[in-house]
Parts: C-alpha cells; structure tokens; sequence
C-alpha cells in the first residue's frame, strides 16, 4: 500500500472544521450562504411619509416585528434617510476607505440607513479596506483596550493582585465574572480595590446576573456595565423573556444612575439559540447595532463576542466580525472590539485576527483580554491571554501601534501585587469579612494563577459575598475602611471614580480615563483625513511601547559572557607568540580565530565552551598526523576572510575559520573569499562532534582526499528570529576589535582538563 501522507494537519486534529452553511440556509445548499449575506436577507428599501418610516427593507409598517419597529422609530433619521437611501451603495463604501470624505459626514448618512443597507454597503470592502474605514471611523482618536480580571477559584485576594498589575499594564476598563454566581459581590469589591491601586481611573464591571449586576452598580462598585445583550431576531429576544424596550430601560437605568453603558451583540447569537431565520449573519448584526444606536446607549461590545468561534468556522466569517464593528463605528457608537473569545487554537489565525485591530485602533481593542492564564478565565478563554501578554506587548513594539498597552517590570508588578493583596485584606478584617493569612497573601503575590496559591476557595467566598450583600456595603464602607487602615491614596483613587458618577462626565461616547482626566469623542474626536492626521505615536510612548521585557543590548551580552570567563580560564590559556608567518610544511594546517574568540566571548550560540570546539578541532587534526596552528587574525572578523587568510598563511594551502558565536568554514588559499569547501552557517544547532569532523575534513584536505562534507542537520528551527539579535551584537563586539592592516598573531593553546 502506499503510505498515506501527513504533510497537513487537518482541522479536525484540533477540531475546527469548517461548518457547512445549507444546513442553516435555505434548503439548496448551492444557494451561496456566507457570512456575509444570503438569498433570504432583504434587499435595502425604505418609505417615509410624514417623517414617519411607513416600511423598512421591504417589510410594511403593519407588518414589522418589534425590531423593524424598533429601529423604525428610534433609529432612522426620516430627515436623512430618503438621501441616504438613494445613494449608490459602492460609491458609500468608496468614500468610507476616502480620506478625502470626513467622517461627519458619513456618519450623518448611517443615521439615516436601515439594516439592509449598512450591511449591503460594507459588504463591498475587502479584509484591507474594513480595516482601513475602521481607522477612520472610529470615534476617539486614542486607542485603549479592556481585561478580563478572574480566577477559578473567585479568590479575592488574587483578583485585587491581577486587578492592579492589569491596571498597571494599563488596561482602561477591566471585567470580572465568577465561577459561582453567589460570589459576584466578593468579586466586585475585591477588583474595585485592587483597580484602585496604583492609579485611579480603571472603570470596572461585574458581569453577572442583569438585576444583580444593576444592584452592584447601584452599591457604587461597578462603573460600566457592557452585558445589555440585543439580538437580530424577534425570537431569539423573546427566548430570553426580553424586548428591545426591556433592555432600552435597563440601559437607562445605569445611565441614570451615572453607570457607562454599552450594549453587547455579535455574529452567531443567533444561530446559536436556533432562531437565525436563515438571514446572513451581518444583516442580523446590523439590526442588532441599528436597535443599540436607537436605544441611546454609548456604544457596543460586538464583533462575534461568545459567537466568534462559530463565526469563524464560516465562510468570511473573520471578514464579517471586522465588517460588523465597522458599522458599530460608523453609526458613531464606541466600540469595544469583539476580541475576547478565543475563536481557535491556531496561533497564526489568534495573530491574524487581533492584527488589523491593533493596526486600525480600537475604542477597546479587545472586549476583554485575558489579563490571566487561561484557566483562570471564567468568560472561557479569550483571544489573548496571559500567555500572550508579552507577544502582545512585542506586536506594539513591532508594529510602533498603540494597542492601549505599556509593558511593566517585574519588580513594579510584585510591588504592586502586595500593595493590593494587604489592601484588600485590610477591607475585609475591617469589615468583619474575613481574616486572610501571611501564607495566603504571600503564595498570591507570586502566583501566576490560582493552581499556584494557597488562598480562600469558592465556599469560603460564598460567606464573604453573601455578608457583602446581606449587610448592605457599599463603596462608601470599603472607602472608609481602606483610609482607616493606612491606605489613603487607595481609597481617594476609588473614591475619584465614584465621584464621576455624580458628574457625568464618563457617560459621553468612547469615554474613558487617562491620567485623571476624561478622554471621550467629544474631547478627542478620530479627525483620521489621511497621512499626519489621526492618532499618532508619540515620541514618548514609542519609547514606552519599546521598553519591553528581556531586551538586548550589547552591555547585556558582554555581562552574560563574562560569567563563563572564569570557567573558560580552568580549561584554556591563550599566549600572544608575536606576528604568525607563512607555514611552508605541507602538514602545515591553520585555525583562525576571530578578534573575540576567548578573550571578550567565551561560548558559542549552542553554548559550547570556546576551549571545547578548539580542542575538538586540534585534535581531530593531529589525529591524522597533521600539524595545527592557531592563528588571531584582527583585519576581520567575517568568518569567510578568517578561513581564506587561515589558508593562505597554511603550508597545506588548508585552513579553518571560526568566530566565537560558533560559525565556522574550511577554507582554500586559491578560492574565491565566499567560495569554499565547508561552511557551518547554523552555529546554534552545530554540535561538537560536527566540529571534530570539520577538523578531520580539514585534515583530509590537506592531505589531498576528497571527504563527504559535513551537513548538520537542519528540521526548521526558527534559528532567525531566536539568535539573530543577540547573534548581530555578538559581531559587534567581533567588529569592535578589528584593525584595518592589523597582522595575524599566532596563539599558543594550552588545554587543561582537555586532551590536546
């Protein structure tokens, strides 16, 4: 039998196998059902007599569910909507990727579009152009972003530590929910505090049940909420018990009680509670928005939200999230990007996903980055999580885009970790809540999540919450209780946002806080018109996006090397004889080393000691009865020109170049400088017994034989991006030592603990 090939992993190994759409649509399944549209979607259409909408995408007034009813009288602008109607709708989508068209403008029109015709619209852009129009339509110029705040435990102690390193990261709003519903008020005062450390500014809700989420608000511990859920089909409203008006009066209630509000909607609800009506998934979402726009809410959490997974087993299922935030933006609603479920396990389509939002800017970037490992999410994992924060941090850097994002030294992190931790134990023994220990607070601190701590368990927060709500606490109490315990700049922080409440002030689009003051689309409009305009990395932050983790610099590799100094000293010495001369012996066999090698670096990039691959060297040499001799050279240090002078100063005519980052070369007096008989280019992978051959080959040569080359093996190791920064400083150092004209010095090696 032939073998069956395994060259491709099958999406069914991680079991994202595409969905098959007819099952959905219509009967046909060659009816063409994508995302992005389907024979049963309406065709965009719209009357308006005496400034009332009398039918909507082809649907009489008599005839509307609640929606088009909705959306009828609450959305469309009847002033706008006939000229909006009327226009072509590629030339629309044209002039959103315009940057000649401002984006009042369009925004104007939006307000005047039904459903239908907002999705027919986008649906002319391309990936590119949706990303593009995004970057111009959002409403604040400054991006920001949002973290997900849980553990799988409800610990309080570990969601105030996470809450102030996620705040420290610089998170703008930050989300918690529970793993056990009746912890909600635990989880809440524990991220409140911990939010409040460090700075004041972080928003912050509760996700729970809608009542019980109103009640936390209404105790002064939340300040948004996002989990206003509207979905595009009657039935899927009515499933949940819920209208349009229901959830238009829930958002009214926290905006009156100076709660930020947005709403949450996203492709896929409704295909997940079965009442898709076999409508495309992007009109539904359009209808969702249109509803949120005409509820007078701040803005939305879409973009597929819980789901995005199925979204993305569909056909231009990713393009159609990009083009539902789009219109989310376009109506002029804030927009918390839908970039929080986790929608695969592949990490070039996790990278592919977040990208074009970290690019265009987002009023969130994500609805909910996984501040935490994964298993402590209990939203279920996010597109990003804590395993991802540094690759995330790296992509700003990478890419000079501002994803809301400063990295944080481990130091600041730790400190900040215990201010939160004693803080909110401080609330809690002053409060009669409970009474952590030194070993809870402790294994907190330096936990990376909950499998690593020794701190309070569902059930013991169970008492906590329940006391929390039973007894009536609100802020005011845990304020008290933080400056009576010494943590005065802690409780003025929480305090400063609950003040805001009483003002106002946050409840504008795309409001946020940033260095104690308010940044919304009234005071920081997008005003995107082309090249200089827009959101602009500043000259300060592009040094904060660049100040990462772990970063290299040529003080760092000398100081990592000269730790094996020492050790390098037990097994080798190195003496100067004087300027090296043309061997003449036809056993005459050369080894050049470069300017470095054993005098500023010591090891190669596999991390074999310099003495190690010399001695292998010489005596693979010596073995064949040749002689070796080891030359300086400090005219160069590229290991081509190293080999060729080795050779040239040779009796054999044969000689070996080697720099001290591992890379080595068997090299001919009559050969062109690049042309030579062997070269080790992939010092990371090459072991000793590669170079102990590379010595016999040498020899082999010299002897006139004609040897099998040496290869070392190669399975596509990522050998660039893991050692070419530390590989080009290396050869800094090299270069540093190198004189123009300098002459060969010949080296006496002396190996100790080695054979020689």
């Amino acid at each position: 039998m032939t073998p069956k090939l395994n060259r491709w992993k099958r999406f069914a190994d991680w079991d994202e196998r595409p969905l098959r759409l007819d099952k959905f649509a219509a009967e046909d399944p060659a009816n063409g059902f994508s995302a992005f549209s389907s024979p049963a979607d309406p065709k965009p259409g719209i009357g308006v007599k005496d400034g009332r909408v009398i039918s909507l995408d082809g649907v009489l007034e008599h005839d509307y569910d609640m929606i088009d009813r909705f959306i009828a009288r609450h959305h469309i602008d009847p002033e706008v909507a006939p000229e909006a109607m009327a226009l072509d709708s590629a030339t629309v989508a044209r002039w959103l990727v315009d940057m000649n068209v401002p984006r009042e403008t369009l925004v104007r029109l939006a307000h005047g579009m039904t459903p239908a015709k907002l999705a027919e619209v986008v649906s002319q852009l391309n990936a590119l152009e949706i990303a593009f129009a995004y970057s111009k339509m959002r409403a604040r110029k400054t991006p920001g972003n949002q973290a997900h705040v849980t553990n799988a435990k409800d610990d309080p102690l570990q969601l105030a530590a996470d809450a102030a390193t996620a705040v420290a990261f610089g998170f703008d709003e930050i989300e918690t929910t529970m793993r056990v519903s009746r912890n909600a008020w635990s989880n809440a005062v524990a991220c409140a505090v911990g939010g409040a450390v460090g700075r004041w500014g972080t928003l912050f809700q509760c996700s729970s049940e809608e009542a019980e989420e109103l009640r936390i608000a209404m105790a002064g511990f939340t300040s948004y909420a996002e989990t206003v859920s509207v979905y595009g089909t009657e039935k899927s409203f009515t499933d949940g018990d819920d209208t349009p008006w229901s959830k238009a009066f829930l958002a009214a209630a926290y905006a009156s009680r100076g709660v930020k509000m947005r709403c949450t909607s996203g492709a896929g609800s409704e295909l997940l509670m079965g009442f898709h009506e076999a409508k495309s998934l992007l009109y539904l979402e359009a209808r969702c928005l249109c509803l949120q726009r005409g509820m007078g809410v701040q803005g939305t959490q879409n973009g597929g939200i819980d789901g995005a997974p199925l979204t993305a087993t569909i056909p231009g299922g990713v393009r159609e999230l990009m083009a539902e935030n789009l219109i989310a933006v376009w109506l002029d609603l804030e927009c918390a990007s839908g970039n929080d479920a986790r929608s695969t396990e592949s990490e070039i389509r996790v990278g592919a996903k977040i990208l074009p939002y970290l690019i265009a800017g987002s009023d969130l970037i994500c609805s909910g980055m996984g501040s935490i490992l994964k298993y402590d999410n209990s939203f279920n994992p996010s597109l990003i999580n804590g395993e991802e924060l540094e690759d995330y941090l790296v992509l700003q850097r990478d890419f000079e885009a501002d994803g809301g994002l400063t990295p944080l030294p481990e130091s600041r992190a730790i400190e900040l970790r215990e201010r939160a931790v004693e803080a909110i134990a401080a609330v809690f023994e002053e409060l009669g809540l409970s009474s952590p220990t030194e070993d809870m607070k402790s294994s907190v601190v330096y936990a990376s999540g909950s499998d690593d701590t020794r701190s309070l368990m569902p059930r013991d927060v169970s008492f906590i919450s329940e006391a929390i709500k039973e007894r009536g606490i609100t802020v005011i109490d845990v304020v008290k209780a933080l400056a009576k315990r010494g943590f005065r700049e802690e409780a003025e922080n929480l305090l400063d946002v609950v003040k805001l409440r009483l003002s106002g002030d946050y409840l504008q689009t795309s409001a946020m806080i940033r260095n104690g003051r308010i940044v919304s689309a009234v005071n920081d409009p997008n005003d995107y018109l082309g090249p200089g305009s827009g959101y602009r990395v500043s000259e300060e932050r592009r040094l904060q996006l660049n100040d990462i983790r772990d970063v290299l610099d040529q003080k760092e590799v000398l100081r990592s090397e000269a730790l094996h100094e020492k050790d390098e000293a037990r097994h080798i010495r190195y003496r100067n004889l004087g300027p090296a001369a043309n061997g003449s012996a036809k056993d005459d066999v050369v080894i050049g080393i470069s300017p470095a090698f054993g005098l500023k670096l010591y090891r190669t990039t596999a991390g074999h000691r310099l003495s190690e691959v010399l001695g292998a060297m010489l005596d693979a040499i010596r073995a064949r009865g040749l002689k070796a001799r080891v030359v300086r050279f400090r005219h160069t240090a590229d290991t081509s020109f190293l080999g060729l002078s080795a050779a040239r100063l040779a009796g054999s005519g044969i000689g070996i170049g080697i720099q001290a980052k591992g890379t080595a070369v068997i090299h001919q007096r009559d050969r062109q400088p690049h042309n030579n008989l062997e070269l080790f280019s992939n010092a990371p992978i090459t072991r000793l017994e590669h170079y102990r051959a590379l010595g016999a080959n040498a020899a082999a040569y010299a002897l006139g034989e004609m040897p099998e080359p040496i290869v070392v093996p190669q399975r596509g190791e990522a050998m660039g991006s893991r050692y070419h920064a530390r590989v080009a400083l290396i050869y800094a150092i090299e270069t540093g030592l190198t004189e123009a004209g300098a002459a060969p010095e010949e080296v006496d090696v002396t190996l100790t603990g080695l054979k020689s």
